[in-house]
């Protein structure tokens, strides 16, 4: 089970010794996280717990989703936390809880390519009217902390890299692949505009390539289909040049990052989170990934074949944060792209 996986527990220890934040802020606090089953919100919710379990803590955890099945095998040994309760529906509707909560983390989101081409109405309407109802939540419900989890692709294609919070480049609003990042900057004008009329304490944060234990290996983004191909012992595919240059963060180093800006952070500005010192391009992450398991005997061949059902692929030829701004509250990195690949493919063989 994920929540009982070692490399899992040791990432959620990482977090928590790493992470230069009050942890006793979450001292008997109500937290809402949506999207609590997906990726990224998954960690949040699972250290959360973990607070509990070994400082007592006794925060409760609202869990947001969609869908109770993938609730469940996601968090199959939490089922029975009375500090862990289940809100089935779609975040985009009216949001009723029993009781105000002290910290909302909107994290609900379609951040997979794959679904930008088949289901653009579902990929942006948690991004805008999920986002207007969490406001709503937080505006007539006082909270601590509002946090928006936006995406580096609001940044189009920029020639400013690293990129800056501020280096902001070309979108086309009339590509249908657009749906993403579009509703993704309007969701953060929809904060920042609740921040200066109504005063919700929102926070913002970027991810940038964001990989480690958990993430679904039918994703279909490439780092997805390289660590499944390792995983099934077949050649790694290059479904193009592999020119593409890219920053990925390990999971456990963004968490901390998530953390960070939740309780240290400034209202009413953006935060990249990300690894500036892992850029790498597609070729050769493959490559890279073939080397740390040399007992596998696999090989790299590129093809050039356009992925299908809906996966539409970024125009952005390199993508690669400037985290000075979120350094500057005493966050950064810590693993390498060796080590985070190394953990993420061993952490589903356990």
């Amino acid at each position: 089970m994920l929540s009982f996986n070692r490399i899992i527990l040791e990432d959620i220890e990482q977090i928590l010794s790493t992470t230069r934040v009050d942890w006793d802020d979450f001292s008997g606090k109500r937290v809402l996280i949506t999207g609590a089953s997906g990726f990224l919100p998954a960690y949040l919710v699972e250290t959360l717990l973990h607070l509990n379990k070994t400082r007592g803590l006794d925060t409760h955890v609202t869990a947001l989703v969609r869908n109770r099945e993938n609730y469940i095998k996601r968090f199959a040994q939490h089922l029975d936390n009375p500090n862990l309760t289940v809100l089935v529906q779609d975040v985009s509707k009216p949001i009723s809880l029993a009781l105000p909560h002290h910290f909302i983390i909107h994290a609900a989101s379609q951040a997979s390519p794959k679904y930008y081409g088949v289901d653009p109405v579902g990929t942006l309407l948690a991004n805008v009217l999920g986002t207007m109802q969490l406001l709503e939540l937080a505006r007539n419900h006082p909270v601590i902390s509002f946090m928006y989890f936006s995406s580096g692709e609001v940044y189009g294609e920029t020639q400013s890299i690293p990129t800056k919070e501020s280096d902001y480049g070309y979108i086309d609003p009339t590509s249908v692949r657009s749906c993403y990042a579009e509703s993704k900057r309007m969701g953060e004008n929809m904060c920042v505009s609740w921040h200066a009329q109504y005063q919700v304490p929102i926070k913002i944060v970027r991810p940038f390539h964001t990989y480690g234990p958990g993430m679904r290996l039918d994703d279909g983004r490439v780092y997805a289909d390289f660590v499944r191909d390792i995983i099934e012992n077949r050649p790694i595919l290059v479904r193009s040049e592999g020119t593409a240059s890219r920053a990925f963060c390990y999971l456990a180093d963004a968490t901390s990052g998530f953390f960070t800006v939740l309780l240290r952070g400034e209202n009413g500005i953006p935060y990249n989170v990300g690894n500036s010192q892992a850029e790498i391009s597609v070729m050769d992450l493959a490559n890279l990934l073939v080397g740390l398991f040399p007992e596998k005997q696999l090989v790299v061949i590129k093809k050039n074949i356009q992925k299908t059902n809906g996966y539409l692929q970024s125009p952005i030829s390199r993508n690669c944060p400037d985290i000075s701004r979120i350094n500057s509250l005493g966050w950064e990195p810590k693993t390498s792209l060796a080590d985070g690949f190394k953990r993420t493919i061993g952490s589903y063989s356990i």
